[in-house]
């Protein structure tokens, strides 16, 4: 147990010191706006053009786990519709409630927990992760909501080609196209190009966590108790647990060989809290209250789920 404590104490020391310094007013919400989008913009995208860039695609598109990782997420889009649905939640709370239960926060939370608990691997897995839900598990739940927004005036079809656009023009986007492009070519970056990008990439761990830290100190805690606690008991323990069914199936029939690290990353993954922009996209449907509760909540609950999973997967 001193073991895992070592892996998941440090994480949540940096989300309370950031959570401290906004509630103290040493830092502003804006401070953590700025911060938040140096990660998301520079650290992150650097993070993912280094991981691809030196290595074979081959090497970093494992099979083994895109497979896994991906099917268990649509499935879990699919379980959590249809478990909003029988609690008589509307449409648009049912895709609200879809996307918190589908879509972690690998990128500001997950990373540090793989770095210090799979170190060798952590950079692949969150370039995994972060290709698997930009391209498909977001962009299926922001259709959902699209189509509940039924009383806009403007049709489906161009705001579904909105959110692809959106999703392509993401830094992140743009820096795994461009770490696919040096990795397949035989193009030779300089040494000091790499030491730049290794520098900002080791910068994201840190630096995203004293943002969801900071982020949670602003959050508005009224909204729909219903909703927010099945979206987060979604997130929390359907989400893993239906990745690592998938999983399961996918050793049992010998479809694929998943090792004890690799299968430790995929459900430890899909247990991660929810994503740092969930609130935002709440705002815009009406439903911030409930998804603040929710991410709160999950990052919290987090802590003990964790500790317990890494105790059982490690």
């Amino acid at each position: 147990m001193a073991a895992i404590l070592g892996i998941t104490f440090p994480i949540y020391a940096a989300l309370g010191l950031g959570y401290l310094f906004v509630w103290k007013g040493i830092f502003s919400q804006s401070d953590i706006k700025s911060l938040g989008a140096f990660v998301f913009n520079l650290a992150l995208p650097a993070l993912i053009f280094t991981t691809l860039a030196q290595r074979d695609p081959v090497e970093v598109f494992q099979t083994a786990y895109v497979l896994p990782y991906l099917l268990g997420g649509v499935i879990n889009i699919a379980v959590a519709y249809a478990l909003l649905s029988a609690r008589g939640f509307d449409p648009m709370r049912r895709a609200v409630g879809v996307m918190g239960s589908t879509c972690p926060n690998n990128g500001f939370v997950g990373y540090p927990v793989m770095l210090l608990a799979f170190p060798d691997i952590a950079g692949v897995v969150l370039t995994l992760n972060l290709v698997i839900e930009t391209l498909i598990l977001i962009p299926i739940c922001l259709m959902l909501m699209e189509a509940a927004a039924s009383d806009t005036a403007q049709p489906l079809g161009p705001r579904l080609r909105k959110i692809v656009w959106n999703v392509v023009k993401m830094p992140t986007m743009m820096a795994l196209m461009a770490g696919l492009v040096v990795s397949v070519l035989p193009l030779s970056i300089p040494a000091p190009v790499f030491r730049f990008t290794d520098m900002l990439a080791a910068s994201a761990g840190a630096v995203s966590l004293i943002v969801i830290g900071g982020s949670l100190a602003g959050l508005p805690l009224r909204g729909n108790k219903s909703l927010a606690l099945q979206t987060t008991l979604g997130k929390l323990v359907l989400h893993p647990m239906i990745v690592a069914l998938v999983a399961g199936v996918f050793v049992l029939t010998g479809l694929l060989d998943i090792s004890p690290q690799i299968r430790a990353a995929l459900i430890l993954s899909a247990a991660m809290p929810i994503f740092a922009t969930y609130t935002i996209f709440a705002q815009a449907r009406g439903h911030e209250g409930a998804a603040s509760l929710a991410s709160l909540a999950a990052t919290v609950l987090t802590f003990f789920t964790l500790n317990g999973l890494l105790w059982l997967l490690t």
